[in-house]
């Protein structure tokens, strides 16, 4: 077996770098729970580049296992890292794969997701308003529900032992943050929060929320 596919240092730097930068360029944290929000991403993150470019800690642990079921297959060359395709028995290139195609719609629709709730949000904090457009009418956390998008795309892209053991964990400091966010909102805006938070759902879409008209940041929950 080769181990040329690994051990590519500059590789893992830069693109934990790019995907960090367009995270950091999207949310600009500026509170403490902005810049916990965005570390235990930027974490995760890491450790994906970490595993895909550098040391594949998952496929040397089980390898045993691997190439008992799987013999036919070079488990350190890169693209076996795509383990989904590779256990499904995708004979091409894996990313075309079915598991990296839609990986890629996740991670596309994250990052779409966090520029949008972006955007609303910096105007909402410029005017000392309530964020309630774009993305806000639909779901509470949009920024939340985006990180979360993408991090599931990357491990149906490229799962590992330590990714998927973290994204649990991150989820659980998400949804917690974003109580605490919700307890700032209700000392903040007051009654105005509490109609809105009423209204609209923390994470998860529902039909009516979907088909609410976009009013934008207007006194509609009041």
């Amino acid at each position: 077996m080769e181990h040329s596919s690994y051990g590519l240092w500059a590789l893992v730097v830069l693109n934990s770098a790019i995907f960090i930068f367009f995270a950091f360029s999207f949310t600009k944290p500026k509170t403490k729970t902005d810049w916990r929000s965005f570390g235990v991403f930027s974490a995760f993150i890491v450790a994906l580049f970490t595993e895909m470019y550098g040391i594949p800690l998952t496929i040397y642990f089980l390898s045993g296992w691997l190439q008992s079921n799987y013999p036919e297959i070079d488990w350190l060359a890169h693209d076996s890292g795509h383990l989904l395709e590779m256990m499904f028995g995708w004979k091409s290139n894996p990313h075309f794969g079915p598991f990296h195609i839609l990986s890629m719609f996740f991670i596309g629709g994250g990052f779409w997701l966090l520029a949008s709730a972006w955007r609303i949000l910096y105007a909402a904090q410029q005017s000392g308003t309530l964020a309630m457009s774009g993305p806000y009418a639909r779901v509470r956390h949009p920024q939340y529900v985006a990180f979360i998008l993408i991090m599931f795309g990357f491990l149906l892209q490229w799962p590992t032992i330590l990714t998927l053991a973290m994204f649990p964990v991150l989820v659980i400091v998400y949804w917690r943050l974003a109580l605490s966010e919700e307890l700032q909102a209700i000392r903040d805006f007051g009654q105005m929060y509490t109609d809105y938070r009423a209204n609209v759902p923390r994470f998860i879409p529902t039909l009516k929320s979907m088909a609410r008209p976009d009013l934008g940041n207007t006194d509609e929950y009041r």
